[in-house]
């Protein structure tokens, strides 16, 4: 990652009073080597594991053998994880700026390589899991990915926190599955605590979708 985007230390809720993290703590944290090392060395072959069972999952029609095996297999592994689980204050998934999307198995996996003032710039990727139909993307999923980015480049532009007000996506052309996608977003302008912003999704030359978007940057506390 290459961010310019400066804040302060890693948020906790007391600092928030239950709102909502700052984006430009979470970039400072990458930018600074403050310690991102929450679920270990190892956490982010867990998310990748994670999501190659989402992949298999999505196109499974298992036996009826297959099946319960699957579920008693899924039911011990729920059952350990529940001594893992923590308040969400407490979880990689928000603070691992070292791996894609964060470490964050519900989004589109994704590497920043900028966010600054000026945009952020992203390399992206629809994996089976976020399958459509016709080995598309999902509209909704790209929707997730454009709201993410979209969100990180309200937040570094204001240098403050922000919410989504709005959202809206065209979709130009099909989005492809296990592509590696550009998307790019910046601010087009400011109004008050109104922070208008706009993205790009391109696989290659080729434009797959576009986004423009209303983010309200938030009061100390809100949430």
């Amino acid at each position: 990652m290459n961010e310019e985007q400066a804040g302060a230390p890693l948020p906790n809720q007391e600092h928030h009073e239950g709102g909502f993290r700052p984006m430009t703590e979470l970039i400072d944290a990458a930018a600074n080597e403050v310690d991102i090392s929450r679920g270990g060395p190892h956490y982010g072959a867990f998310i990748e594991q994670v999501r190659g069972l989402m992949d298999r999952a999505r196109l499974s029609s298992p036996s009826d053998e297959l099946a319960l095996e699957t579920i008693a297999v899924l039911k011990e592994l729920n059952d350990k994880l529940d001594a893992a689980v923590v308040d969400e204050w407490s979880a990689p998934a928000w603070t691992r700026v070292d791996l894609p999307a964060r470490g964050n198995v519900t989004l589109p996996p994704f590497v920043v390589d900028r966010a600054d003032g000026d945009g952020v710039e992203a390399r992206i990727t629809f994996r089976t899991y976020h399958l459509g139909g016709n080995k598309a993307a999902h509209g909704g999923q790209i929707a997730v990915g454009f709201d993410d980015l979209l969100g990180m480049a309200a937040a570094v532009h204001a240098g403050g926190v922000t919410r989504t007000a709005s959202l809206t996506i065209d979709y130009r052309s099909i989005t492809p599955l296990n592509t590696e996608l550009r998307l790019r977003a910046w601010a087009e302008r400011r109004d008050g605590r109104k922070v208008y912003v706009r993205a790009t999704l391109h696989d290659g030359d080729r434009l797959c979708a576009e986004a423009n978007g209303l983010f309200i940057v938030l009061k100390p506390g809100q949430q």
